[in-house]
């Protein structure tokens, strides 16, 4: 048998994580494991009352150490395909099967929000992932519409290969370098993606101008 984990790094999100496990497990995904990225609400607590698996960090280190952490997980339980979502209810979770249709084809395949219909993008979001896309591509020599997707899906190839080695949201550039770098397929495939307030509001968005001038001296200190 296929075994497919779905992966959601998860930071204070105890208000929606009930919603988002019970919508994954309705379209028929009932392994899931939740990447508690040192919350102090009440994540961890409904997570589990609501079926997942929960790895904690202690402390919060951010999105890449828990992306780190849920694609270490899938390498040593064997796992073929890993695939990670937001966990603040963004992603539509009827849009897992549509990726998995590629998934046998393509080592990584990316949810693309830059896809189809921008109407439902907020301006700003939709110029912090074109610059965010080009940032990318600057430095790590692969131009990919949506860098900054948080919903993608690896085969076991990819899980293998890919290193992340970021701890904040400069992983989703780093890792699209890993794609270039260690010559990996990929596929953009169009998604839904569902703006809440609550989603709109997280004071941990990694996708802000701040973050990507961030962004940028973290890349070129690592150089």
């Amino acid at each position: 048998m296929t075994k497919i984990l779905i992966i959601l790094p998860a930071y204070n999100e105890g208000k929606i994580i009930t919603k988002v496990i019970n919508q994954i497990k309705k379209v028929g995904f009932q392994d899931i494991l939740i990447i508690d990225d040192g919350s102090t609400d009440e994540t961890v607590k409904s997570a589990k009352k609501a079926g997942a698996r929960v790895l904690g960090h202690i402390i919060n280190r951010g999105a890449g150490a828990a992306t780190s952490t849920g694609l270490t997980y899938a390498k040593i339980n064997n796992y073929d395909y890993a695939i990670f979502m937001d966990s603040d209810g963004q992603h539509n979770p009827k849009d897992i099967k549509k990726l998995l249709n590629y998934a046998d084809k393509y080592d990584v395949v990316i949810g693309s929000r830059m896809i189809g219909n921008l109407e439902n993008m907020p301006i700003q979001r939709r110029i912090a992932n074109f610059i965010g896309s080009l940032i990318t591509k600057l430095f790590f020599g692969l131009f990919v519409r949506d860098s900054q997707s948080g919903f993608k899906i690896f085969n076991k190839n990819a899980i293998r290969k890919i290193n992340v080695t970021f701890d904040r949201y400069e992983f989703c550039s780093e890792i699209i370098g890993e794609i270039h770098n260690k010559k990996l397929s990929f596929k953009e495939v169009p998604i839904e993606v569902i703006y809440s307030t609550h989603s709109l509001e997280k004071k941990h968005s990694g996708q802000s101008i701040k973050n990507g001038i961030k962004m940028i001296i973290k890349f070129i200190l690592r150089r």
